[in-house]
């Protein structure tokens, strides 16, 4: 995968202790990108890369005293360059404790853990009061371990009124039959939404103004341009490669990867040529009964 989308190593619909709201996606027989890029030595950037969230700090504003809470964190790589960028106290939080442990690995060598805390928690459930944060964060891999309405609620209610909960989500954007959209979300290992349904949620949340953004154009493993893995074998050295290719033929076996290999054609077809998928920013201010 390219650097917009490694993220995805953060996360796995298997990895969370109350598994997700929809269910596991995939076969567990057949490995998922998400499953895929999961094993990847090292992470990198979520989908839109450093300028979507540049442009986060930018529209919401973020400047130092603030406290920003990023959920589905992963590995924390959002949630150090928003501490660092916009000179925040960022507070990560994730399900999956070995995730969360190696998050504080990594902000105890950049020396960030004055600035960076992180918690592992459910998504759904989440460990503070009301009107703690003055921005709220939701990454893509909320939709895979948690039920998005329920942790849209919670990213709600824990920021201040008038503050911003902010959304980096998968979007249907193209016409997909059903049996098709079943056998992208066992690729991915989530499950994108129509924008209306998450601009729903956050209305439902009790956000109003909302705004949204398109960042689909840039190229993603969710349109690749040749062959099975190609933004992956791109960003990975051989090392790297050998290491993700040995920890999923453990894990899955010589007929899970034959099964994940065998699905690329179609699924290549529909990310690439129908482009049934996309990449959106939502961003919603929490309602004050004074109004905004």
């Amino acid at each position: 995968m390219d650097a917009n989308f490694l993220f995805m190593s953060q996360h796995s619909s298997e990895s969370s202790p109350g598994g997700s709201f929809f269910g596991r996606i995939a076969p567990r027989g057949v490995p998922s990108v998400l499953d895929l890029v999961r094993l990847s030595p090292e992470p990198v950037f979520p989908p839109g890369g450093e300028a979507l969230y540049r442009q986060i700090g930018l529209f919401t504003e973020m400047r130092p005293g603030q406290e920003i809470l990023v959920a589905a964190c992963g590995r924390g790589l959002t949630t150090a360059y928003l501490a660092v960028n916009q000179g925040v106290h960022c507070i990560g939080v994730d399900p999956d404790p070995q995730l969360v442990a190696e998050a504080e690995q990594r902000i105890r060598a950049m020396g960030l853990d004055n600035r960076i805390t992180f918690e592992t928690a459910s998504l759904d459930d989440l460990p503070w009061q009301d009107g703690v944060f003055d921005v709220t964060v939701g990454e893509i891999a909320l939709g895979a371990m948690a039920d998005p309405a329920a942790a849209i609620r919670e990213l709600a209610r824990v920021t201040k009124p008038l503050g911003l909960v902010v959304l980096v989500q998968l979007v249907w954007s193209g016409n997909v039959d059903e049996e098709q959209r079943e056998n992208l979300l066992e690729h991915l290992g989530t499950r994108p939404l129509f924008i209306v349904e998450w601009k729903q949620f956050l209305r439902d949340a009790g956000c109003v103004d909302l705004h949204v953004e398109d960042w689909s154009d840039a190229a993603s493993p969710f349109r690749p341009v040749s062959g099975p893995m190609y933004d992956l074998t791109k960003q990975l050295s051989l090392r790297q490669k050998v290491a993700v290719f040995r920890r999923a033929l453990g894990r899955w076996g010589w007929r899970g990867m034959r099964g994940a290999l065998m699905r690329e054609q179609e699924i290549h077809n529909l990310l690439s040529n129908q482009r049934v998928l996309g990449l959106s920013l939502i961003i919603g201010a929490k309602w004050h009964p004074d109004g905004l």
